[in-house]
């Protein structure tokens, strides 16, 4: 049985890996983070800054609030699509 450590076994995978499966797993990291990150700031504004309901402040803040945030969530779901287009 060989003795191997995690790490060299990682360098060994790197190495004899395809450059097209390093770049596929890329693509899938970043647009996870990016959705959660669009996620963990649509929900901080929208819960701690008190911008997803109205308690004693104008309308017009909530309002712009859903507005940013779907805007920005076309934008997302467009950038995703060129991404993931570009195969």
């Amino acid at each position: 049985m060989k003795s191997c450590t995690f790490s060299a076994e990682i360098i060994n995978m790197e190495q004899e890996s395809d450059p097209g499966v390093k770049k596929f797993f890329l693509k899938i990291l970043n647009s996870i983070s990016l959705v959660l990150l669009w996620m963990m700031a649509c929900a901080t504004a929208g819960i701690y800054f008190e911008l997803g309901y109205t308690n004693g402040k104008p309308l017009i803040y909530t309002i712009l609030f859903y507005a940013a945030m779907l805007i920005s969530f076309f934008l997302l779901i467009r950038y995703l699509y060129n991404t993931w287009k570009d195969d």
